[in-house]
C-alpha cells in the first residue's frame, strides 16, 4: 500500500512511496506528529540518482522488520536534497561535524521541538557489517536514549546546532581584501594539485570546475612566467586527464559525477546537470585561452549530450541520470570486446578495441557484485593528436574515425535498458546550463547552442514564475511549492545575463535578470551579508550564509558574480555597490580560506580587474584587521597536528629536527604507526614527505594502545601525543618537498577515509 509520499512529485520521493516505512514528506504535519507522539524524527535525505540511496532502500527501507522498528521509534521523513538544498546543507554540516565525512543517503535523528539533530550518519547496512552497526539496531538505540537519557540527547542537539551555526552563519568583523587573497588562492591550488594525474587531492577524484575556472581567469594576468607555467601545467594536465579518462562518457559525451580512483578511469556513473554545465564552460574557456581544438571538441560534445539526453520537451534542462541499471552500477556504459565487435564493421571494431584499451583486458569489476563478469570503461590512453601520430594519421582523420566509432557504440547502447532520468527542472542548475550554453555558443561560434540557451531561458522563466515569486523546482510542466533560494536567483540571473551578452537584442532577458537580483537583495540580504534562505523560514534551525564552494559554487559567490555581471551590462551603480558590500561583509571568511571560497575570490579578482578603484572601497570602515592567512587544513578532520617550528633547514650532514604535537578529538582515535595484528587494511599514522624529493622523514613514534571504547582491533592513539621528527638529505633535491601526516581516524562504530594533510613547515635545503 502506498505511503504518504505517493502524492509527491519528486522522483526520489516517489521511489519510496511503496516502502513499508511510514514516510512523511518534510513539513509541519510531520513535525506535529513527532511532537504528539513524543518521539524523535528520522530525517533521511537523498536524491533519485544516488547509488547508495538505492542500496539502503533495498536493504533497509524495503525490509519489513527494519521498517517496523523505524515506525515504532520515530516519525520518518524523506527529503529530496535537490528540492530543499537549504535543509540538506544544515544537516550535512551537522553530519560533517559529528562524523568527519558526509554523503548520501544521509540519516539524521532530530529532536522534534526545534528540529536540531542529535545523531547523524550516512549509509548504514540493515545488519551489522564489520565495524558498521545495523540500521535497525541504531534506530532502537536512539529510541531508547530518547526515552531514558532525554537531557543528554537534548544537550547533544544544542551542541551540534551551535557548531552548525558557528560554521555556516558566524558573523565576523570584516578584514581588508585585495590581490593578496587572489595570490593565496593560486598558491594553495597549485600546492593541492596532483601534478602527475591531474585534479586536486587524492582519490576519489572530483572535477572541481570552480578551481579550474579561477585559474583560467587568473592565468592571463599571472605575475611571472613561473606562475603562468605552473598554472598551465595544472590546468592542462587536469583537463587532459578528465577528457581522456573514463570519467568522461567517451561514446555519448558528457561527464560522470567523479572517478573512484586517482587516474580518472572508473567513474561513479551518475551524470549531473550542474557538473556538465560547469565543465562545458570550463573547456570552452580553455579552448579560447590555449587555442586548443580538443578542448573545443569536449565542450561541444558535452553540450550536445545535454541537448540530446537532459532536455525536456519545452527546452529546459532535466537534473540528472542515474548511476545504475538493474541494480548494477554503470551497466549501460560498460563494454566487452564482443559487444564492440557486434556494434560495427570489423575494421572499425578492432580499431575501437585498441584505441579504447579493451585489448589490454577488463578494467572494471563491480565491487558490489563480484560474481559479475568484468568489463571495460572506455578511455583514451592519450590525447587524440598523440594517438593519431602513433597511427600515422592526422588529428582530423583520427577524430573523424573516432566520431564514427562513437556513433556506432552509442546506437548500440540505445538498445540497452537506459538509466533513470530525473526530469526535475531546477532553477539554479538550469541557470548554470543556460550560461554555459550561451558561453560555449558565443566563444566557439555555434549559433545553434546559443539558440538552445535562449529557448531554455524562456522556458524556465515561464515555468518557474508564479504569483508567490520564483519557484525552485518544476516537474512535468508544473511548478513545485518550494520557493527559489538565493542560489536560484543568482544562477538564473547570470544565465539570463550570459544569453543577453550573446544576443544583445534580448534586452528583456537582461531586465528579468536585474529583477531577479533586485528581489534577491530584498529577500536574502541583511546589511551587506547574503543568506542562503529568506529570514522567515520556520523549518530551519539556522539561517545559513555558507561561502564554501562544493560541487556547485556557494550561493553567496554566485550572487557576487550575478551582481558583477549586471553591473557590467547595465552600468547600474546599485549592483556594483551591492557586490562591493557583499565582498566586504563576507571578507573574514573569504580571507581565512581563499581556496575553500575560491569562487568568491574569483569574484574579487573580476572586480579588481574591471574596477581597480574598488580596492579602496573593500577596506573595512574605520580601518580594519589584516586578513588572516589561509588554513592549510581546510576540511574538517578530528585530528590536528602542530609543529614547534614553521621552518626547518636540512643539510647533507646535519638533519633538521622538529617536534610535533597531535590532538585527536574526543570520541575518535587514529590507527597507531605500528597497529599490531588487528590493523588489517587500515592506514597507520605516519609522517612523510610529498611534493618533491631529496629529503626523507624519520619519526620516533610512540607505542599504541587498545582503544578505550572497545576491545579488539588495532592499536591506536587517542587524545594528545607527541613525537620527534628528523629530516635527512637523501638523493637529488626535486620539486618542493612538503612535510605531511597521513592517518585514518575511527570512532567505535566506523572508520573515516584515510587523510593526508600538509603541515605548516617550510623545508629549506642547505
Amino acid at each position: 500500500m502506498p505511503n504518504r509520499l505517493a502524492g509527491q512529485t519528486s522522483p526520489y520521493l516517489l521511489q519510496h512511496a511503496r516502502n513499508p516505512v511510514d514516510w512523511w514528506p518534510w513539513g509541519p504535519e510531520a513535525f506535529d506528529e513527532a511532537r504528539r507522539r513524543d518521539v524523535p524524527i528520522l530525517l533521511s535525505i537523498g536524491y533519485s540518482t544516488c547509488y547508495w540511496c538505492h542500496v539502503m532502500e533495498r536493504e533497509s527501507f524495503e525490509n519489513e522488520e527494519v521498517a517496523a522498528v523505524i515506525n515504532r521509534e520515530a516519525v520518518p521523513i524523506k527529503l529530496d536534497r535537490e528540492e530543499r538544498p537549504d535543509v540538506d546543507d544544515l544537516y550535512m554540516a551537522a553530519t560533517l561535524i559529528v562524523r568527519g565525512q558526509g554523503g548520501w543517503p544521509m540519516n539524521c535523528f532530530l529532536e522534534p521541538a526545534t528540529l536540531k539533530p542529535f545523531f547523524c550518519g550516512t549509509y548504514f547496512p540493515a545488519e551489522a557489517r564489520g565495524e558498521m552497526p545495523g540500521f535497525a539496531d541504531i534506530v532502537s538505540r536512539v529510541g531508547h536514549a530518547w526515552r531514558t537519557q532525554r537531557e543528554r540527547v537534548l544537550g547533544d542537539a544544542r551542541t551540534i546546532a551551535d557548531a552548525v551555526r558557528e560554521q555556516t552563519s558566524a558573523d565576523e568583523p570584516p578584514v581588508d581584501l585585495g590581490p593578496g587573497q587572489v595570490s593565496q588562492g593560486v598558491e594553495t591550488l597549485l600546492r593541492m594539485a596532483d601534478r602527475d594525474r591531474g585534479g586536486f587531492g587524492h582519490a576519489p577524484k572530483f572535477p572541481q570546475p570552480t578551481l579550474i575556472e579561477f585559474l583560467l581567469d587568473v592565468r592571463p594576468r599571472a605575475g611571472d612566467a613561473d606562475t603562468a607555467g605552473a598554472i598551465d601545467a595544472v590546468v592542462r594536465r587536469t583537463l587532459d586527464a578528465m577528457a581522456c579518462g573514463g570519467v568522461r562518457d567517451q561514446a555519448g559525451g558528457g561527464f560522470h559525477r567523479y572517478a573512484v580512483d586517482h587516474a580518472w578511469l572508473v567513474p561513479h556513473f551518475e551524470k549531473m546537470l550542474y557538473d556538465n554545465a560547469q565543465l562545458a564552460a570550463v573547456y570552452a574557456h580553455a579552448a579560447t585561452l590555449y587555442g586548443d581544438p580538443e578542448y573545443a571538441r569536449v565542450a561541444r560534445e558535452t553540450v550536445a549530450y545535454v541537448r540530446r539526453e537532459l532536455t525536456e520537451p519545452g527546452g529546459a534542462f532535466c537534473s540528472a541520470q542515474d548511476a545504475e541499471v538493474d541494480h548494477r552500477e554503470g551497466l549501460n556504459y560498460l563494454w566487452t570486446p564482443e559487444q564492440v565487435r557486434a556494434a560495427m564493421p570489423p575494421d572499425d571494431a578492432e580499431w575501437a578495441i585498441k584505441v579504447y584499451g579493451l585489448d589490454q583486458g577488463p578494467n572494471f569489476q563491480d565491487p558490489h557484485h563480484p560474481h559479475d563478469s568484468p568489463a571495460n570503461v572506455l578511455r583514451l590512453a592519450a590525447r587524440p593528436e598523440r594517438l593519431a601520430g602513433d597511427q600515422r594519421l592526422t588529428r582530423e582523420a583520427f577524430v573523424e574515425r573516432l566520431r564514427r566509432v562513437n556513433a556506432a557504440l552509442y546506437e548500440a547502447r540505445l538498445k540497452r535498458k537506459q538509466p533513470l532520468l530525473d526530469d526535475k527542472v531546477i532553477a539554479s542548475w538550469n541557470g548554470m546550463m543556460i550560461a554555459a550554453m550561451a558561453r560555449v555558443g558565443q566563444v566557439l561560434d555555434d549559433p545553434d547552442t546559443v539558440d538552445a540557451a535562449e529557448r531554455a531561458a524562456d522556458r524556465v522563466l515561464a515555468l518557474l514564475t508564479s504569483p508567490e515569486g520564483p519557484r525552485r523546482v518544476a516537474r512535468a510542466g508544473v511548478p513545485g511549492h518550494a520557493a527559489a533560494l538565493l542560489e536560484d536567483h543568482a544562477a538564473l540571473a547570470s544565465g539570463l545575463a550570459q544569453v543577453a551578452r550573446a544576443r544583445p537584442a534580448r534586452r528583456d532577458l537582461l531586465d528579468r535578470a536585474a529583477a531577479l537580483v533586485s528581489a534577491a537583495l530584498d529577500a536574502f540580504r541583511v546589511g551587506g551579508r547574503f543568506f542562503d534562505t529568506p529570514g522567515d523560514a520556520p523549518d530551519l534551525f539556522v539561517r545559513a550564509c555558507a561561502i564554501h564552494d562544493g560541487a556547485t559554487p556557494s550561493a553567496v559567490s554566485s550572487m557576487l558574480h550575478a551582481l558583477i555581471d549586471l553591473a557590467e551590462l547595465t552600468e547600474r551603480r546599485e549592483f556594483l555597490d551591492a557586490a562591493i558590500d557583499g565582498l566586504r561583509a563576507h571578507s573574514a571568511r573569504i580571507a581565512a580560506t581563499p581556496a575553500g571560497a575560491i569562487n568568491s575570490v574569483r569574484a574579487l579578482f573580476r572586480l579588481l580587474v574591471w574596477r581597480p578603484d574598488a580596492k579602496a572601497r573593500l577596506a573595512p570602515q574605520g580601518g580594519g584587521a589584516t586578513a588572516p592567512q589561509p588554513q592549510r587544513q581546510e576540511s574538517f578532520t578530528p585530528v590536528e597536528v602542530w609543529a614547534d617550528v614553521d621552518r626547518v633547514r636540512v643539510a647533507p650532514d646535519v638533519p633538521g629536527v622538529l617536534h610535533l604535537a597531535v590532538h585527536v578529538a574526543p570520541g575518535h582515535h587514529v590507527v597507531a604507526a605500528e597497529p599490531g595484528p588487528g590493523g588489517g587494511s587500515l592506514v597507520p599514522f605516519r609522517v612523510g614527505i610529498a611534493g618533491g624529493g631529496g629529503v626523507e622523514a624519520f619519526a620516533d613514534y610512540p607505542p599504541g594502545s587498545p582503544p578505550t571504547s572497545h576491545e579488539g582491533g588495532p592499536l591506536c592513539y587517542e587524545g594528545r601525543f607527541e613525537l620527534v621528527v628528523a629530516l635527512d638529505r637523501r638523493g637529488e633535491w626535486t620539486g618542493r618537498p612538503m612535510l605531511v601526516a597521513t592517518f585514518q581516524a575511527c570512532t567505535d562504530t566506523e572508520c573515516l577515509a584515510p587523510t593526508t594533510i600538509e603541515l605548516d613547515v617550510a623545508i629549506d635545503q642547505a
